[in-house]
């Protein structure tokens, strides 16, 4: 087999091919351009870029920011001012954001929202008159210039927002002393509604994703067993993926769902949701499930695996024994990629320490093939 460009070889794999090497890659908002990112790069990590196929125009909103500190860093109030009434969000913002990729922090931080737009019972009419008069224009810009300077290098995906519950959950109303569980118990018609107004006005949205250029669409969801639990996942999040894939798939994209979190409870959901990937898995000790665990129960999907940032805290020599930890757990190496980091930065060391084990990762993996890694690796042979 010739060997394959990075964007050949995480095709392959995410498409339930056998490459010729395990792909690894690296999510753009999240690289630090230099010499070892170069040199990773050269020994064939991929690069993944999320960019909209879209634009969003609110009609009937005004939009005000006010700019202020709080607690010594930089914060923004964002006011939001309709017919039905205003309301506000808040977020702390670190040194860096607007300054680099990603509206992330020299640190790789995102803003921190202090204050979500939904505080009480009082908020849903207006934020559900915000969802109404949201249109989504198609703007296939973003994606095509992306797609022409990557290239062989990696691939592009769509962004999406997250799921209508998700948006709930992390963005509205937020999660800070369990505001989003009170509010579904006591103001469980407001939940709904909301839900169901978010759910409607995507439709739109999904139909012009579903033609764009890029080959995946990726939803941010950040799922998670504690905060999204098995009857939350059934009720709210499979209809909306269930949907995603009558659209995307007619017009062959695949999906890929940021699943991050403690997944082994939503084990057997994960496995009846028409989805092609589940990204950012994370396996023990940061995750609750095995990888191989996983790979056997989601027989039809590919897993694009995050490193765990706990393995990184020590040390290069612990980066490359969990690599080849993985590799044992992978069986042949099919339906799988390893993303360097799915939300923090990576040190240089780390980042060329698992470059070390994956660029020799060759496909089909084999007890012998990954003994003649670990010991090239360590010195035993």
């Amino acid at each position: 087999m010739s060997e394959m460009t990075p964007r050949e070889r995480l095709m392959a794999a995410t498409t339930m091919q056998l490459a010729d090497k395990m792909p690894f890659l690296h999510n753009w908002r999240h690289t630090q351009t230099g010499w070892a990112e170069r040199e990773c790069r050269n020994r064939g990590m991929a690069l993944t870029w999320s960019r909209p196929a879209y634009v969003m125009k609110l009609h009937g909103v005004e939009i005000t920011e006010e700019h202020k500190t709080i607690s010594g860093k930089k914060a923004i109030r964002r006011i939001y001012s309709t017919p039905m009434g205003s309301v506000f969000e808040e977020e702390t913002r670190d040194p860096g954001v607007g300054l680099w990729h990603g509206q992330r922090s020299w640190n790789d931080i995102v803003p921190w929202k202090t204050e979500h737009l939904i505080k009480g019972p009082q908020d849903y009419k207006i934020v559900q008159f915000i969802v109404e008069n949201t249109e989504y224009e198609a703007d296939y810009f973003p994606i095509e210039q992306a797609l022409d300077w990557l290239g062989e290098d990696g691939l592009v995906v769509n962004e999406i927002p997250h799921c209508p519950i998700q948006m709930l959950i992390v963005h509205w109303v937020g999660t800070n002393q369990g505001r989003i569980f009170y509010h579904h118990a006591d103001y469980p018609d407001l939940v709904e509604e909301l839900y169901q107004a978010v759910c409607r006005s995507r439709e739109s949205l999904y139909e012009i994703v579903a033609k764009s250029p890029a080959p995946i669409v990726w939803c941010g969801d950040n799922i998670d067993a504690l905060l999204v639990n098995p009857n939350l996942y059934e009720r709210y999040c499979l209809p909306v993926y269930e949907k995603q894939a009558e659209i995307f798939h007619r017009q062959g994209k695949l999906i890929a769902v940021h699943m991050d979190g403690r997944l082994k409870q939503l084990k057997k959901l994960i496995s009846r949701t028409p989805i092609d990937i589940v990204e950012a898995f994370h396996p023990e000790p940061m995750g609750d499930l095995p990888l191989g665990e996983a790979l056997a129960a989601w027989k039809d999907k590919v897993i694009w695996l995050g490193f765990p940032g706990s393995v990184y805290g020590l040390g290069p020599d612990a980066t490359k024994t969990f690599a080849i930890e993985l590799l044992k757990a992978a069986g042949r190496g099919e339906r799988l990629a390893i993303t360097m980091s799915t939300e923090n930065l990576v040190s240089n060391e780390n980042l060329i320490a698992l470059a070390s084990v994956m660029e020799k990762a060759e496909l089909p993996l084999s007890a012998e093939k990954i003994g003649q890694i670990e010991g090239s690796l360590f010195n035993l042979i």
